[in-house]
């Protein structure tokens, strides 16, 4: 491993991509403790505090998974880059949907390039309505102790500043994201978001650490340690999994001769997408619940809001059931199993012992269906590992720890961190240096 950055820092073209990519990372921590004038600090995290602890808690978490930390401090990249990632999977559902979007998409690189326009344009749009309402709500709020929140007299200033540095920070972080795909190493958006939780890293093992040891329980920590490595390497597995199913090409295809190949299947097709449809459906009836209209105390209301809190079992089992849903819905729009049938017969290709047409296709549905149901599963547990930790050893370990090794936050940064690493040794192999494995390659996401 030395080695390896020795070797990185030995060749000038990859030292200048990884010492600029860094320089962006701190560019965006610094932006995510710049707050946004007229605000009263201290009141804003007395009632972010508050919050937190409400049904709402944890949707405000998960927000602010994305910003790294600067929704609660309410700074220039409030939002962080969650508009366009909220933009991206609108276009993606929409390519589904509408025909003429898919048309688009299969245009080659003229038809991503204007969809990747018409995305900025939304996130631009979503960054403007939530900042303008995140600003309204804030004005609104007057925490017990400490006063009002925003200090500044004029309504339409507030909120014109507010939306005006929000949507700005949200779109510099995309044109920041943009220049590390460019000049930098790994996918910009990606690192961002990695940035923003891996940050919180070493708070989270303080904390745990500090609440350990006032116990004296040092079973416990080798259990969380045991727990954390299964966790990690499992979603290791799971982001790297694919099934391999044989091809053979006619002899027309590479001089005379028939050849092999193989189409992987991936056990994990939606990667975290599934998890963030969950995270949103489960939080909306908590927050529906929050509302000031359902002030009065409500029989209905209190149940729905304690069974449908994070820990409970009946929460546990519908995210369960959602996790698996979207897995497979993902999974139907990253591999169409018809347009791969479709292709593999225009190339003379086949699989051994099937007919190429509709015989391949349900083929291909039914390895899918199974492969998918596997990474769901497995998906679905990962998600559900911070709650259970909570659940069991509720002294022990901190929510932000517990939070740090489980669902999203997880499957980003191992996700993340694989394809950069292997940027990082294809680069390396390039110019005759030894990557990271002296035999065979990394492998990132597929």
């Amino acid at each position: 491993m030395s080695n390896v950055l020795v070797n990185i820092f030995k060749v000038a073209d990859i030292r200048k991509k990884v010492l600029f990519t860094l320089f962006i990372l701190l560019i965006f921590r610094i932006g995510a403790h710049i707050p946004i004038p007229g605000v009263n600090i201290e009141a804003l995290a007395a009632f972010f505090e508050s919050a937190s602890q409400s049904g709402a808690g944890g949707l405000l978490k998960f927000f602010d998974l994305f910003s790294g930390g600067a929704l609660t401090r309410f700074t220039v990249f409030a939002l962080g880059i969650m508009p366009y990632i909220t933009a991206s999977i609108v276009f993606q559902l929409l390519q589904v949907i509408v025909p003429s979007i898919e048309k688009i998409v299969k245009e080659g690189p003229e038809g991503r390039k204007k969809i990747q326009k018409w995305t900025k344009y939304l996130t631009l749009v979503l960054c403007f309505v939530q900042s303008s309402s995140i600003s309204i709500f804030l004005k609104a709020q007057l925490v017990p102790g400490f006063g009002k929140i925003v200090e500044m007299e004029s309504d339409i200033a507030f909120y014109l500043l507010t939306a005006l540095t929000i949507t700005t920070g949200t779109m510099i972080l995309m044109w920041l994201g943009e220049l590390i795909t460019e000049y930098g190493v790994g996918n910009g958006i990606s690192l961002l978001i990695f940035a923003g939780i891996i940050v919180r890293f070493p708070s989270a093992i303080v904390d745990t650490a500090r609440r350990i040891i006032s116990r004296s329980e040092p079973i416990v920590f080798i259990m969380l340690l045991v727990i954390f490595l299964a966790i990690v390497a499992g979603a290791i597995l799971l982001t790297l999994g694919r099934r391999n199913i044989p091809l053979q090409f006619g002899k027309r295809q590479m001089g005379g001769r028939v050849t092999s190949q193989t189409l992987p299947i991936p056990v994990n097709a939606g990667n975290v997408m599934p998890i963030i449809f969950g995270v949103a459906i489960m939080q909306f009836p908590q927050v529906l619940t929050s509302l000031p209209v359902f002030k009065e105390s409500n029989p209905i209301l209190d149940k729905i809001q304690i069974y449908l809190s994070p820990g409970q079992i009946p929460y546990l089992i519908i995210y369960t059931v959602l996790i698996i849903f979207f897995s497979f819905f993902y999974a139907a729009i990253a591999f169409n199993t018809e347009d791969v049938a479709k292709n593999l017969k225009r190339n003379q290709g086949f699989i051994p012992g099937i007919r190429p047409g509709s015989a391949t296709a349900e083929y291909l549905s039914r390895v899918l269906n199974r492969v998918t149901l596997t990474g769901a599963f497995f998906l679905a547990l990962i998600a559900i590992t911070p709650d259970l930790l909570i659940r069991l050893f509720p002294s022990e370990i901190s929510p932000s720890m517990a939070y740090m090794f489980g669902g999203t936050s997880l499957m980003i940064i191992v996700g993340v961190a694989l394809d950069t690493l292997k940027q990082v040794e294809s680069q390396l192999k390039m110019r005759h240096y030894d990557g990271f494995f002296k035999k065979g390659r990394m492998r990132g996401r597929r």
